[in-house]
């Protein structure tokens, strides 16, 4: 029997939708560039930290389609971990395994290109105060049945709210084998003699600003932060990287039109049974 779901070529990533109708869906969208706990560092200091910004983007998430909280008494039971809706029940959400875990029944097949796996883990940089996302790796390039978002709760004895709309799922494509695929190795920096000069002119650099900062120097404070990296550059004005990201622009996810329906049989017309 042909695989019903065949993976796609190029680079499309589909969620194929296995239910329809009100109140099944999560809405599933690029991940946002912001978070609240970053919106209220001072003058929005952290998100000077280029990496980190990237990293809130690097993927797709679902969010919650409804407002619950969850309880975990402490014992090894999945009767142990109780969930009480606050917004409209809906049995994806439950406690399915045991061991102090929530489970959400995630209502999408994925298919990814061939070749890459999904990394399906919890909100980069969006933490939450006792309970922690658990992580996976699926190949969803061939796979024909769903998978579960799951989060460990590491307090007993204390309800944990999850609102509706709060990202509970980040899915972040990678290439399968390419971890394998590296190389490690380990030496002193002083075995390549240019990454040595480069190294401790930036190291120079961001001492003298630190130290300007802290005794008030004029031009340390009218600079406020070292932008080098932020702007693909090196301490000492070298190099321009053309593929340096400051921003992702992840698409989302469009609907498809419906494949037409097969032609009847030769000898059957449609209603005739």
């Amino acid at each position: 029997m042909p695989d019903p779901t065949p993976a796609p070529s190029d680079k499309t990533f589909i969620a194929y939708e296995l239910f329809s109708g009100p109140g099944t869906d999560y809405p599933l969208e690029p991940a946002p560039f912001d978070r609240d706990w970053m919106d209220k560092s001072h003058l929005r200091f952290v998100y000077r930290c280029l990496p980190l910004v990237i990293a809130n983007q690097s993927g797709w998430i679902l969010r919650c389609p409804t407002s619950f909280k969850v309880y975990w008494y402490g014992g090894a039971n999945k009767e142990d971990v109780e969930v009480r809706f606050l917004g409209r029940p809906d049995t994806r959400i439950l406690s399915h395994f045991g061991v102090g875990t929530l489970t959400f029944t995630i209502p999408f097949l994925f298919r990814t290109p061939p070749g890459i796996n999904l990394w399906v883990k919890g909100p980069t940089n969006w933490p939450k105060d006792g309970i922690q996302a658990l992580e996976g790796v699926v190949e969803t390039d061939w796979l024909v049945s769903t998978f579960t978002m799951n989060w460990k709760i590491t307090r007993e004895c204390e309800w944990i709210t999850f609102e509706e709309g709060e990202p509970f799922c980040m899915l972040v494509p990678m290439p399968r084998g390419v971890i394998e695929s590296m190389v490690p190795k380990r030496m002193s920096i002083a075995a390549d003699p240019d990454a040595s000069e480069a190294y401790r002119k930036w190291e120079k650099s961001r001492t003298g600003f630190l130290q300007g900062l802290t005794t008030r120097d004029p031009d340390a404070l009218k600079l406020g932060w070292q932008k080098d990296y932020f702007q693909g550059k090196r301490p000492d004005g070298k190099g321009s990287f053309d593929d340096h990201q400051t921003r992702l622009a992840l698409r989302p996810f469009e609907r498809a039109e419906a494949p037409p329906a097969p032609p009847p049989p030769p000898g059957e017309e449609p209603g005739t049974h």
